[in-house]
């Protein structure tokens, strides 16, 4: 989540990228884009404290959607 929120933060926009790289304030590298895709097509298999980070489903107004 903390590369998702560099992400959107800066851009000023929802959509991420798949292949859009952040490097963590300990020099982790993560794809947020392609996280946000798993946990989108996995929403069913998470609990409820998981889905309360990932927030509204995709067809909600304001979720955060992945750009191919």
């Amino acid at each position: 989540m903390a590369a998702l929120g560099r992400y959107v933060e800066p851009e000023q926009r929802v959509v991420v990228p798949r292949g859009q790289v952040e490097v963590l304030e300990d020099g982790a590298k993560v794809k947020p884009g392609v996280w946000l895709s798993n946990a989108k097509t996995r929403r069913d298999r998470l609990d409820t404290a998981q889905l309360a980070v990932l927030g509204p489903g995709p067809d909600c107004p304001g979720a955060v959607t992945v750009e191919a």
